[in-house]
């Protein structure tokens, strides 16, 4: 084999592999589908937060005159917490799935999205930062600090993607394989690769673990907002 076809082999091996980062693992044929339609909460439940109702839906912009809130216009299709309260979670429920959605916080603000409700990638203010840690933006909160600072400016929509294997079972219940994410991509930069979870993330670390479960946005450490909510499942 002359140097060529071996060039012309590792391209084709690379832009396959690459191509399954975006598309699903292999052997699925799963395809996006949005998990918030636009227009009302339908398909979502408020949790904890004293039974607050703070979620709306509209279009979010930063606060001039107040940095660390966000201002609310109607009409709009954006998931909105403009003040903190309740959390919010999905009434479907999940195992292996590629996330994709985008996000918007103010100054100093603070959520996270927690994959099956207990296992949390940060949302945090950190783009002064120059270095990050494990409660930084694009962290497996409490457990892994992302490999880089890839946050954007509060006000800024940011892009995340967050690829996850949920814990096996076997027959009886027993655990027998943890969670993992697979890949965090948090504005075209990888943030997180192969990290294992052996329990909940910081508070929800003695919850249960199950096969399944909701996408769980947090709304009770500040404002932020969510749009483009995708959801690819994988078998």
């Amino acid at each position: 084999m002359n140097t060529w076809n071996r060039i012309a082999i590792i391209v084709l091996i690379i832009a396959t592999s690459t191509a399954l980062v975006f598309t699903g693992r292999a052997g699925s044929d799963s395809k996006p589908a949005s998990l918030f339609n636009g227009k009302d909460l339908a398909g979502w439940k408020m949790v904890g937060g004293k039974g607050a109702k703070q979620w709306t839906v509209g279009k979010a912009s930063l606060d001039k005159a107040q940095p660390a809130k966000l201002s609310v216009e109607k009409p709009g299709s954006e998931l909105i917490s403009p003040e903190s309260g309740a959390n919010l979670a999905s009434e479907q429920v999940f195992g292996d799935c590629v996330v994709e959605l985008e996000f918007m916080i103010p100054a100093d603000s603070n959520s996270g999205v927690k994959m099956m409700s207990i296992y949390e990638i940060q949302i945090l203010d950190s783009a002064a930062k120059a270095k990050v840690d494990y409660g930084d933006c694009g962290a497996v909160y409490k457990e892994s600090a992302p490999k880089v600072n890839a946050c954007k400016k509060a006000g800024e929509w940011q892009q995340l993607l967050i690829d996850f294997r949920a814990p096996r079972f076997d027959g009886t219940g027993k655990k027998i394989s943890n969670a993992k994410f697979l890949k965090i991509i948090l504005n075209g930069q990888l943030v997180q690769e192969n990290v294992e979870v052996a329990h909940g993330t910081n508070v929800s670390r003695d919850t249960p673990e199950h096969p399944t479960g909701s996408i769980f946005f947090q709304g009770d450490h500040g404002p932020v907002a969510f749009r483009n909510i995708m959801v690819t499942q994988l078998e």
